[in-house]
């Protein structure tokens, strides 16, 4: 068994484990697939484009729809998102103390666009927490589940796959992390987690899963622990 790092990176995902974001974004899609001619209820929205990169989340809901979104749609469709977020989106809870009392250091690698995640990082006051170490899909090739935004996040900092643990809460984003080479912890401690979502997380290779971030940081020890 390998030798576990004394300082091993921690990779968070944003949307759903940093920020509770996931129920607003899919309420959104929701609304917007409905008006044009799809009926998807923000719960359908979750299991259906959850971990998903943009540029995969407008080719699957075109494919359910059978045509292209008109572009002015889309984008009134992500200005009105913006603002929601402004006025609504909160941190998941729990987790700036968690970050606090976590003594490793950490980055986040997200399916979200940069300007969506520096958005979402600026209004919950989580930016100062990750300085530049923030990483979007919109750097790499592939998105999640395939593993290259989480080898690019590891490689820009200067840490190795085996050297790293991911804090995921869905199941292409654990797929993800397994593909990278890299330990995850399956996080349902958000307003949209469901049980069913824990037992996905597990299936897809999640080492544990925890239900809030009081529970973070012994998963992460354990996982410490168990490779040392």
């Amino acid at each position: 068994m390998r030798k576990s790092p004394d300082r091993p990176l921690l990779i968070f995902d944003c949307d759903g484990v940093l920020v509770d974001s996931e129920l607003l974004a899919n309420a959104a899609l929701a609304k917007l697939m409905s008006e044009l001619g799809h009926p998807m209820t923000t719960d359908e929205a979750v299991k259906v484009f959850g971990g998903l990169q943009l540029n995969d989340v407008l080719a699957l809901a075109e494919s359910l729809l059978s045509f292209p979104i008109p572009a002015d749609v889309g984008a009134a469709a992500g200005q009105h998102l913006q603002e929601e977020f402004r006025r609504e989106l909160r941190p998941v809870k729990g987790v700036r103390e968690v970050l606090s009392s976590l003594p490793y250091p950490r980055c986040v690698a997200s399916s979200s666009t940069r300007k969506r995640l520096q958005l979402s990082l600026e209004v919950t006051g989580l930016a100062e927490l990750f300085g530049d170490r923030v990483f979007s899909a919109e750097q790499v090739e592939h998105g999640k589940p395939a593993p290259d935004l989480y080898l690019f996040a590891a490689g820009s900092v200067g840490a190795r796959p085996a050297d790293c643990i991911v804090i995921e809460d869905s199941a292409v984003g654990i797929r993800a992390a397994v593909a990278a080479g890299i330990s995850a912890v399956g996080f349902v401690g958000a307003s949209h987690a469901t049980p069913e979502l824990a037992h996905q997380l597990e299936i897809a290779g999640a080492r544990t899963v925890v239900t809030s971030m009081s529970a973070l940081p012994n998963a992460i020890e354990g996982i410490v622990q168990a490779c040392t």
